[in-house]
This record gives C-alpha cells, structure tokens and sequence, in this order.
C-alpha cells in the first residue's frame, strides 16, 4: 500500500480531531482512510451497560457524516460477549450479520453481508464505546487493514470522550436555557401585565406605565415600602419592547459597599484575591433587557458616579478590566427615600437624580387604595393556599374584611401578604379570622363611638367563641359578628352609635334577623346575658 504508519496515524488523527461535531469528523477520517482501506462506511456506537443496549450516535458514508441516536437492545449472549471484551480489542467480523453484537446494528443498517473491523475503545480500563469501519461490499478487509485501523484506538477514543462531553454540555445548554423560558414564564404569570388594582386604586398608575413602557427613558418609581414597586418594574418591562430580554433586580441597599461595584459591574481573573475567572455583572446580565435597581437612595457616591456613566455612555469597565464593555439596557430605579432632601444633603448625585427622573411614578400606600384589599386578599389567599397545598380555599369571615379595610397597613401590600399567610396558618377552617388586626379599626372615622372600658374583654370573648364554633355555621358566625357589633354599641340598635348604622342595614331588618337567631336586644339584655 505504501503507506507510512507515523503518516497515516497523523493524518487520522487531525482528521478526527477537526470537529466537535462527530459526524463531520467522522466523514472527514473516512475520506482520508479510504484511500488506504476498502471502506464504505464508519460509525461510532456507545454501550450503555446497564440498559444492555447499544447507541450509534455518528454514522458516515463518503457522501457525508450523520449525527444519530439509533439504540438497539443486545441479546443476552450480545451482552455476555461485550463483558468478555470489556479490556479492548480489534476484531475483524467476516460477516456482520452472524455476529450477536454487530447483527442488530447491521440490520437496521442494512448491512448484513459487509464484513468490518471492530475497535473497542477503551481509557484508563473504561470501555467507551465502539470505532467500526464496515468494507466497500467488493473488497475484503486483510491483516494489513486491520493493523493500520488498530493504530487508531486511541485517537477515535479521545475523540469519542471529547464528543460526549460535548454533547453532554449541549444537553445542559438546551437544558438550562429551557429552565430559563420556564421561569421566566412563570415571573410573567406572577407580576406580568395584570396588576391587581389597576382598573381602581390603581388606575392613575397604570395609565402612566402604559404611556412609558413602549419607550427606553428611564423610570424612577416613588412610594413606601411594600407598595408594591417591583411589581410595576415588572409591569413595565412585560409592555416594553424588552419584554423577552432578561428582567434583573438588585437591592441597592442589600449588597455590601465593599461588594457593590464587583455585582453591578463585573471583574476580570485576577482582578482581586479570590476572582479565579472573569464574572459577568448584573448590567451585563441584563444586556437587551430592563436593570431594576431597588432601593437606589442605598448606592454609595463611588457607585453613583459609574452608574451615571452608564445611563449617559452606555458602558461599563469590569473591575480589573481595560476593555469598554458597551450595554444595551434600559434602568428602571425605585426608592421610598426622599431622593430631592438627600440631594440637598449632598448623599446623592444631582446629576444622577435628574437623569433617572425623567419620568417619576408615584404609587400609592395601600391605606389610600383601600378598594383594592378585597381583591387583593382573595389573590393572596388563593396565591398562599396553594403554595401551602390547602384542600380547600378558606373566606374571610364575614367582619374580617370591614377591620382589614379599615386598618392603616403601615407595611403596605407586603403586610396584608404576611397577614393572609399568617390567617392561614392559625385559621385551621374554612373561615379566616384575622385575628391580629385590631377590630376597633372596623369603626368608620364618621362615627365616634365611646369604647368602655372592657372592649378588650369583649373582644377577646368574642373570638374565643368563634374558635369554639369552628367549623362554623352560617348562623353562628352571624350570631357572634351581631352580638360582638352590639355589645360595641352597648346594646343599641338605632341612632347614630347604633348596630343597625355600623352594620349598614335598616334598624327593623336588624330586628327581624336578631328574632330569627333568637338574639336578645336592648341594653337590659347586655346587663343580663351579655352576648345572648
């Protein structure tokens, strides 16, 4: 043949190291080998052990290289002979249909009556896989053949291993980045386009993140903690342009001082003790989609300074870097700072101020908004049961909702979350009591009623008797909530301080459904039997 082993092993070799991609490797070591052995076609096939079945997962032929995953299940007897060559060896298969391994890959091949050589491939006492090279249907396969496939062992064998890593990372890629569309999918469901109180307390709100969200301008959104800001962030970026980039949070005043220009800017390997790689920052994650920066009133003056840079030239500098990095990112910020007082005090940029408030949303506190809680309640109470995998979905009972609307929610939206979740934990029934918001927040700030002196007591008898009823009946949570209303208004039914006005109803419909539950009225009645 005249050929130079030391020539032929590496010209194989590079051939089989020219792509990542298998099949096009394969190709390319079958054209060049062909010239010296009568082969048709090549594969590489991996043996899954403990499935008995065997993977071809490359086939070429000289009209190209195929990537493939053809599993064939082997026979007992295939498996028995695989465990007996299991150290590696170069088998020549006069016909690859009679043999118990190869047969069943040559059936779906096609290839019953070509011979080939078989190289098991084997690193470090791992069998990997299998190298095949299958003959022309015309020539037959000699020693000489056989000896220059065998110089090919180990190189087919790294390139088998670098080809399932590949793969594998392939795998990960396709993997991770579907747990990407996941999850983002899933934030767009829990604070997408649909905010609960837009179309009421909201509504003022809304109608200015629709007005800005299709443009880049920078957001600056105001109010207290836990009206829900990062939420309207969210808003705004689902109606942007932007809306399949990524959406990245960062609490300002979370991240320490020290750390804060490593997280929003990145480092380069060897930028300080410990950076063993370049690290992407926070605005580069979020390049082609919205920065959110919570709490911006939190960021130091040295952070401050970059930061503008950022919103007027569209770059960073990685820690330890010397390349310009350029962004393609809008900024939304958010505070419940007073951003114009800090700027008198000189603790934060006026030039940073003025450039993220060029369009300022203000959103309300929840107490002034308080249409908004029932809807905002069952959507907790939905959110949280089933989260916690409730067999039920509770209610609130029927005083709960008047003392939650009238309560001042200094924490906000994020307070009447902990206070659903916290009902739900204690409230065991099909009924949510609230127990912790005071219920002398049900009085309404038109009516002055004089509390005695034992509203206390009274208050806490009353939700021991609604513990004691639970499961509750319809005519029983009426009969506490009428009798805890009376003895609020000392037994009085009528007037101004009287249970008909704070109930709502007319005082002889009151009467009339007081008779029906059997409920004595009138203030001798409190003196004697106190809740009747």
């Amino acid at each position: 043949m005249g050929i130079d082993e030391k020539d032929f092993f590496r010209e194989a070799t590079l051939k089989l190291c020219s792509s990542l991609e298998i099949e096009r490797a394969l190709h390319q070591c079958l054209l060049y080998i062909r010239r010296f052995i009568p082969a048709g076609q090549a594969g590489f096939h991996v043996y899954h052990r403990d499935a008995g079945i065997v993977e071809t997962i490359a086939h070429a032929t000289p009209a190209g290289g195929h990537a493939v995953s053809m599993r064939i299940p082997l026979s007992a007897r295939g498996k028995r002979q695989i465990e007996k060559q299991r150290l590696g060896r170069v088998r020549l298969i006069d016909r690859l249909g009679d043999d118990p391994i190869t047969g069943p890959v040559a059936d779906r091949l096609e290839a019953w009556d070509l011979s080939a050589v078989v190289i098991d491939l084997v690193l470090e006492k791992t069998m990997l896989g299998i190298f095949s090279v299958f003959n022309n249907g015309r020539e037959q396969f000699c020693a000489e053949h056989v000896r220059l496939l065998s110089l090919l062992d180990k190189p087919c064998a790294i390139a088998l291993t670098n080809s399932l890593r590949f793969r594998e990372l392939k795998n990960l890629k396709e993997l991770l980045a579907d747990d990407n569309r996941y999850l983002q999918e899933e934030l767009n469901k829990m604070v997408g386009e649909q905010v609960i109180g837009a179309g009421q307390g909201l509504k003022g709100v809304m109608e200015m993140v629709r007005q800005v969200a299709p443009l880049e301008s920078p957001v600056l959104l105001l109010g207290e903690t836990g009206t829900g800001k990062e939420v309207m962030a969210n808003a705004i970026h689902n109606l942007s342009l932007r809306k399949d980039g990524p959406f990245i949070r960062v609490n300002c005043g979370a991240i320490p001082a020290s750390l804060l220009d490593s997280e929003l800017f990145g480092y380069e390997k060897g930028a300080f003790t410990g950076a063993v790689s370049r690290k992407r920052g926070r605005i580069e994650r979020a390049q082609g989609g919205t920065l959110f920066l919570d709490e911006i009133g939190e960021l130091s003056a040295q952070a401050q300074v970059r930061l503008l840079r950022v919103l007027q030239e569209k770059e960073i500098d990685r820690v330890g870097g010397s390349e310009t990095v350029r962004v393609n990112i809008r900024i939304i910020a958010a505070t419940h700072r007073n951003l114009e007082i800090m700027m008198e005090e000189q603790k934060f940029r006026a030039d940073l101020f003025f450039r993220l408030r060029v369009f300022p949303i203000h959103i309300p506190p929840l107490r002034e908004r308080v249409t908004d809680i029932p809807a905002l309640v069952r959507h907790f109470i939905l959110k949280k049961a089933r989260e916690m995998k409730l067999p039920h979905i509770p209610a609130p009972c029927p005083d709960a909702m008047a003392r939650l609307m009238a309560y001042h929610w200094p924490g906000n939206i994020r307070e009447l979350e902990n206070a659903v979740e916290r009902s739900l934990i204690l409230d065991r029934s099909s009924l949510l009591f609230f127990k912790e918001i005071g219920s002398q927040e049900l009085i309404s700030p038109s009516v002055s009623l004089p509390l005695n002196k034992d509203f206390s007591k009274t208050s806490d008898r009353f939700y021991k008797t609604e513990q004691q009823v639970a499961p509750l009946e319809l005519d029983k949570v009426l009969v506490a909530h009428i009798c805890h209303v009376l003895d609020l208004c000392k037994g009085r039914v009528e007037g101004e301080r009287g249970a008909a006005k704070l109930l709502n109803i007319h005082p002889s419909t009151l009467r009339k459904r007081m008779k029906k539950l059997n409920i004595s009225f009138g203030r001798s009645s409190m003196s004697k039997g106190g809740l009747g």
